[in-house]
């Protein structure tokens, strides 16, 4: 979906080609999510089908140049207006490794976060590198700042995964601290008290006084 109205959010600035669409989507987002040119010309197929774009003048698909329609220029306005959809997350791969990685014999939970969280301290360390670029520029330009934008965000999403990864860590340590507790066995029971046994012994006098 952010594709989609990434393209009508190009094309209501004014009439585009597909190949600038894809330049101008990943100059906005500094190359940080490319689009593959073929993916660029079949959501616009879609675009048009679903009437919220139009083709201007002739030629094929990829030389065609199209303009936002008034419904497109509707549909865009409702995404602005609306906040994204946190009920129904993408799926995200760290989070279904780390949970099939739980209880699968031979894997290291220990070691898996470690080699993540020395990854994305890298990634993190990389961004702030390029955040400190951007804000030395004196007078950027409408993509330098949404680039900026983009960066920050990539940057505040890595600080929060190492958090998150720290506290799985911390987590599993109390886990296994608390398996170890119910692999051991249960001491014995306390052998029950004994006594001698007694005999009761009653002795009846019989014919004593006949």
């Amino acid at each position: 979906m952010s594709i989609r109205f990434g393209l009508l959010a190009l094309l209501d600035q004014g009439p585009r080609y597909g190949s600038q669409l894809r330049a101008e989507f990943e100059s906005r987002t500094g190359t940080t999510w490319p689009l593959n040119i073929g993916q660029v010309y079949t959501t616009l197929g879609r675009l048009e089908r679903d009437g919220l774009i139009r083709p201007e003048g002739g030629g094929d698909a990829k030389q065609q140049l199209y303009a936002i329609t008034e419904a497109g220029r509707r549909s865009l306005g409702e995404w602005f207006d609306s906040p994204v959809d946190r009920t129904q997350p993408a799926r995200d791969e760290l989070a279904i490794k780390l949970a099939m990685a739980v209880g699968t014999p031979g894997v290291d939970m220990s070691a898996v976060i470690q080699r993540q969280r020395r990854h994305t301290l890298g990634a993190m360390r990389d961004y702030t590198r390029l955040k400190a670029d951007a804000l030395a520029i004196e007078r950027p330009t409408p993509d330098e700042i949404a680039w900026l934008l983009v960066l920050e965000q990539l940057i505040f999403s890595a600080e929060a995964e190492i958090r998150w990864l720290d506290h799985c860590e911390s987590r599993l340590v109390r886990l296994a601290a608390t398996r170890d507790d119910w692999r051991q066995p249960p001491p014995p029971p306390d052998p029950p008290e004994t006594t001698e046994p007694t005999t009761n012994v009653t002795t009846t006098r019989r014919g004593a006084d006949a």
